[in-house]
């Protein structure tokens, strides 16, 4: 199933969908779509919608942000190998792993702000998992799939000169407000039958820069998952960006970085799409 969250700013309803386009209501079951409901709502809400049980929705408005009340977003780097190689980066041996605060997240076609100094903000398509149960020293990648609530879509937007001339503190070019886009829904791991196996892709203006498959990850999801258990406690409503592959700004000599007006699409196979307009701060 699907989930997702619609309507003006502030003001979204939380739905459950399926894969062909139906959208179903769910404030009778929950007021938004977070932790709380990944870890313990959902079996009720799927029953509920198989049910006819659920107010149908018509039409959707503006999709906000899938997930509310994110606890982390823990990113992987360089996890691509021709990512790393277009960055002139060596293929890291361990996952590189950095942080982006939750209140980076906006809908899926939100508008993007480009920060008011900023000279080379960047774009990144990339694969998001979202965790539903808890998961501390797993003791294989195998134990990841049960911690696995779904995935995502999401823009791991950049500032490279704040992320590597300034400092080379990655966090200050990752955190800018508005700087990831999440969504448009979020589609529960049981109807993802390979995560190593979804294509991603990505346009600037109409322009493709972006053309990747997850089969090039240099560490898969459920490593990933796995790695980060022996750090940190993973959490529900906890979100995993996954890493990018080639096709940025910052790797192709000469191709211009974002500017305000530009319009970024991405999409990955069965997650659906993105839209955002850039617009200076």
């Amino acid at each position: 199933m699907r989930l997702a969250r619609h309507g003006r700013p502030g003001e979204e309803t939380p739905l459950i969908g399926d894969a062909e386009g139906n959208w179903w209501d769910l404030s009778a079951q929950t007021g938004t779509i977070d932790a709380g409901f990944l870890s313990g709502g959902v079996q009720a809400a799927v029953d509920a919608a198989k049910a006819g049980e659920l107010p149908a929705v018509d039409s959707v408005d503006r999709f906000g942000p899938p997930l509310t009340g994110i606890g982390k977003i823990i990113c992987i780097g360089l996890n691509y190998r021709d990512h790393a190689a277009e960055t002139g980066a060596a293929i890291p041996e361990e996952p590189i792993l950095f942080l982006k605060t939750p209140d980076t997240v906006v809908g899926a076609t939100d508008t993007v702000l480009i920060p008011r100094t900023s000279v080379k903000t960047d774009w990144e398509v990339e694969l998001a998992v979202v965790i539903g149960k808890e998961a501390r020293y797993l003791e294989s990648p195998e134990q990841a799939a049960d911690a696995i609530f779904g995935y995502a879509i999401s823009n791991d937007v950049s500032e490279r000169a704040f992320q590597i001339e300034r400092g080379g503190q990655w966090d200050k070019g990752k955190n800018c407000e508005t700087f990831n886009p999440l969504g448009p829904w979020i589609l529960t791991a049981d109807e993802v039958a390979d995560p190593q196996q979804l294509g991603l892709r990505l346009w600037v203006n109409g322009e493709q820069r972006q053309n990747g498959t997850t089969a090039d990850m240099i560490f898969g999801v459920q490593h990933v998952v796995w790695y980060l258990s022996q750090f940190m406690v993973l959490r529900p409503g906890d979100v995993i960006n996954t890493g990018t592959p080639a096709g940025v700004a910052m790797g192709i000599e000469g191709q211009p970085f974002l500017r305000d007006g530009d319009v970024v699409e991405l999409e990955i196979d069965g997650l659906g799409k993105q839209r955002q307009t850039f617009q200076q701060a």
